[in-house]
């Protein structure tokens, strides 16, 4: 915790903490602010679709077909004769659903695997850790499609199988903190004054460690979306009648020729998607780098 005083409206002396500090130099990086401003807003028109998109979302208009933009269909339809617009916002909602909630499964486990490994040390952490290594040697692609292909393409499972397989990284990251932090007065402290292990851990480690951890999940949910838009391209992942960016873009590449736009804008939802959760991630990296702040 770093302490920097500062004056307050009566020109008293202040403490500024590491997070509002962190906060100041986030608010500074225009890239970040702008990503973290367009991430509200996909996610607020993808939460609010049934109520702002245009069509009903199972509409279909086959005498319609494939018309490019028009006054009446912003960003066309598809052959079926459905709005592009109102498939993006229905099929975002699913692609931010595995984005978040995926990465939320790599985060439990990899914090909890990494925490206990680095606290406890010896032969428990090399035994924890060796296991990371052979899961990092295992090609987790094809994991993920036979779990696709033994248990069926539940978009539960889809979660789970994807979130299973992006925590590693996170283990190491958070075992290289917690040994750090673990020699640290305030948990040789809490030892001395009897807490359990578990208490240390969770209560005093783990809340010290949080900060590289937010960085490295903001730039998870990108590589987590455009994994489950691989899958999807595959016709593994999210299956009709849902629909999903990846699917999109899937059936969008199938008649590029003929009808671009169901390519292209799909295509470019996902990306700005991924510029803006990046520009987020690199941003708060830089915020939380104390050593590389010149406050």
């Amino acid at each position: 915790m770093s302490y920097h005083p500062e004056h307050n409206v009566d020109g008293n002396l202040e403490g500024s903490s590491l997070w509002r500090d962190a906060w100041l130099r986030l608010q500074k990086n225009r890239l970040a602010v702008i990503g973290a401003g367009f991430l509200i807003l996909v996610v607020l028109t993808t939460s609010l679709a049934p109520w702002i998109a245009p069509y009903e979302y199972d509409s279909q208009n086959l005498d319609l077909g494939a018309i490019p933009p028009c006054a009446n269909h912003w960003l066309g339809t598809d052959i079926f004769g459905r709005d592009v617009l109102t498939q993006i916002l229905y099929g975002g909602r699913i692609s931010l659903a595995v984005g978040f909630i995926a990465t939320i499964v790599a985060l439990v486990i990899g914090v909890s695997w990494g925490a206990i490994a680095g606290y406890c040390g010896g032969r428990i952490d090399a035994i924890m850790m060796r296991f990371v290594d052979v899961l990092y040697a295992l090609p987790f692609m094809i994991f993920i499609i036979l779990l696709m292909v033994v248990f069926g393409r539940n978009i539960i499972l889809l979660f789970l199988a994807i979130g299973a397989v992006e925590w590693l990284t996170m283990a190491r990251i958070m075992r290289t903190q917690v040994q750090s932090i673990k020699q640290k007065e305030f948990v040789e402290a809490a030892t001395s004054i009897g807490l359990s292990p578990l208490v240390i851990l969770y209560r005093h480690i783990i809340p010290n460690a949080v900060g590289p951890m937010i960085v490295y999940t903001t730039l998870t949910i990108p590589s987590v979306m455009l994994l489950e838009a691989f899958l999807s391209f595959l016709g593994l992942g999210i299956q009709p009648p849902a629909t999903s960016w990846g699917l999109l873009i899937s059936y969008g590449a199938e008649t590029m020729e003929e009808y671009p736009w169901l390519l292209v804008f799909p295509g470019s939802a996902l990306t700005l998607t991924l510029f803006a959760l990046n520009f987020l991630g690199d941003g708060m990296r830089d915020a939380l780098d104390v050593r590389g702040s010149k406050d």
